[in-house]
């Protein structure tokens, strides 16, 4: 008999002080790696690009469909780039995943920031995997399955949680994470990285993210990613190692 697993049901603002140390670990943590790098220790391997598969089921497709009909090109492409991305981490610590699973989650991971559900109440993480799970679900997809891509998606911005839960939510953080503010981009080689953004152009990404973000702040001042913008999170999408 298979357990299904308590989904996240809501996902509301760190207090300050918690969100804030771990912010700090993760600056340590970076700078550790960056320092091991330039002395070239652990340092990527290129990764060319037909290497690394969009998974091509029919349900991969399908959910493909549904972002491309509700999502902007910007936010089509940053979806697609946080499955590359992840995949390229992956390899090179060597973490084994579910590359259907991952997809699915990497591909919908923002659906709770686009019409007709950015307005939905609660965090848009949260909204944005109930909309998929639903739609996996419609799709005839078993339900442990589905409960999968919606925690990777749920928790996709918990900072020093997702990172500790299973394989596919830790590479949809850690995909998202390198598009949006250069984490882990130290992980991926810059022949790798550039292959990645030149097959999924950024078209402006900076600019029109920050744009949702402070929306979802604004709107929903309880919400998740409210506590991020508190400190300076559109900041650091801004300093972020892309030029847009």
């Amino acid at each position: 008999m298979v357990t299904l697993m308590q989904l996240t049901c809501a996902l509301h603002k760190t207090a300050t002080p918690v969100l804030l140390s771990r912010f700090i670990k993760l600056e340590i943590d970076g700078l550790a790696r960056r320092i091991a790098r330039a002395f070239a220790y652990n340092r990527p391997l290129s990764i060319p690009l037909d290497e690394i598969k969009i998974p091509d089921s029919a349900l991969a497709k399908k959910a493909t469909e549904l972002v491309e009909s509700c999502s902007p090109l910007f936010l089509v492409n940053h979806s697609i780039r946080t499955y590359y991305f992840g995949v390229a981490i992956a390899k090179h610590l060597g973490i084994k995943a579910d590359l259907e699973v991952f997809y699915l989650s990497a591909i919908m991971h923002d659906l709770g920031l686009v019409e007709p559900h950015d307005k939905a109440e609660g965090s848009f993480e949260v909204v944005g995997a109930g909309v998929a799970h639903s739609f996996l679900l419609e799709q005839g997809v078993q339900r442990e399955k589905a409960d999968r891509v919606h925690e990777a998606i749920a928790l996709h911005s918990a900072v020093g949680i997702a990172d500790k839960k299973d394989p596919e939510t830790a590479l949809v953080h850690y995909g998202a994470g390198v598009d949006v503010i250069g984490f882990r981009i130290e992980d991926i080689a810059e022949d790798t990285r550039e292959a990645i953004i030149n097959a999924y152009p950024r078209h402006g990404f900076k600019a029109s993210f920050t744009c949702l973000i402070d929306q979802q702040a604004q709107e929903k001042p309880s919400c998740h990613i409210a506590g991020h913008h508190k400190l300076g999170f559109t900041g650091k999408i801004k300093n972020a190692p892309f030029a847009e």
